[in-house]
């Protein structure tokens, strides 16, 4: 064996793997030193534009207000969803209906959008009238007269006459409910009833029903079947509104009661209210 390899630097080159051997007595690499801003712009000129975009968005940097945008949008959808599916479901109702009965939906619409214009033109003539009128005072005491007359009639303090409709409901199971004759009046509201009386008690607008045993009571006046409802109003808009499908009608004869519709040019409502002067409201204007 030769000097040369008996040396103990020989010896332990020998003894270390090829990798560390290979890398003894080299001196240590420097660490590299940071890219400086003109080096870092150099480099990202070198760059597509593509790969700008993908180090622009990569890795994501959500800031604290972008997440409660996120959030906000993200309650937006979820209640337009909410709607749609809501709005979907009445669809779905209608597309059932037969012909007929959507013909007669359409018609009853219509009705209610003319009742409301006749309301609308009959307003403005009335403004009209009280600019135009030579005697503006004489006008007014005659307007405010007749206003009265037609409150009296919505309040039940007078009587009232007029095209209608007589409803009989013959209940001899004893089935029908408050509720389903609150259905009724609210129906024949909603379809322009002016005037309505049920087996003698006037129904105005504070009006309450409650089952009373196998009857029913309206604002504490027991009644008893069979319901006798007089109503004032357009016949071809009350009986229509009372037959649609899933309507009054339907739901009372579900019940097993009978409903008989009779249109009629006098209907007399005579059941009176007695006036009730309010507790505590009192009129706002000067």
């Amino acid at each position: 064996m030769s000097n040369q390899e008996q040396t103990p630097e020989n010896r332990l080159r020998k003894e270390l793997p090829e990798e560390v051997a290979a890398g003894a007595g080299e001196a240590p690499e420097a660490p590299e030193a940071a890219e400086t801003p003109e080096e870092q712009g150099s480099r990202q000129a070198g760059l597509t534009g593509r790969q700008r975009l993908a180090q622009g968005l990569w890795p994501p940097r959500v800031t604290r207000a972008q997440l409660i945008v996120a959030l906000l949008l993200f309650g937006l959808g979820f209640g337009l969803a909410v709607q749609v599916a809501s709005n979907s479901d009445s669809d779905s109702a209608l597309r059932g209906a037969r012909q007929e009965d959507l013909v007669r939906i359409l018609d009853e619409l219509d009705d209610r959008t003319q009742r409301l214009e006749d309301e609308k033109q009959g307003l403005e003539k009335q403004r009209d009238e009280l600019e135009n009128s030579s005697n503006q005072a004489e006008e007014a005491r005659r307007q405010t007269v007749e206003k009265e007359r037609q409150l009296g009639i919505l309040a039940g303090t007078v009587a009232a006459q007029g095209p209608g409709i007589t409803m009989t409901i013959d209940d001899t199971k004893g089935t029908v409910e408050a509720d389903m004759l609150l259905d009724a009046i609210q129906e024949l509201r909603a379809a322009g009833a002016e005037a309505i009386q049920v087996n003698g008690v006037r129904v105005v607008a504070g009006t309450y029903l409650t089952d009373a045993g196998n009857s029913v009571s309206v604002d504490g006046n027991k009644i008893n079947a069979p319901y006798r409802f007089k109503v004032i109003g357009k016949p071809q808009d009350l009986e229509p509104a009372l037959n649609i499908p899933g309507g009054v009608v339907q739901t009372l004869e579900k019940e097993q009661a009978t409903v008989t519709i009779e249109r009629s040019d006098k209907i007399v409502v005579d059941a009176l209210r007695a006036a009730k002067r309010p507790d505590y409201a009192r009129s706002s204007s000067q």
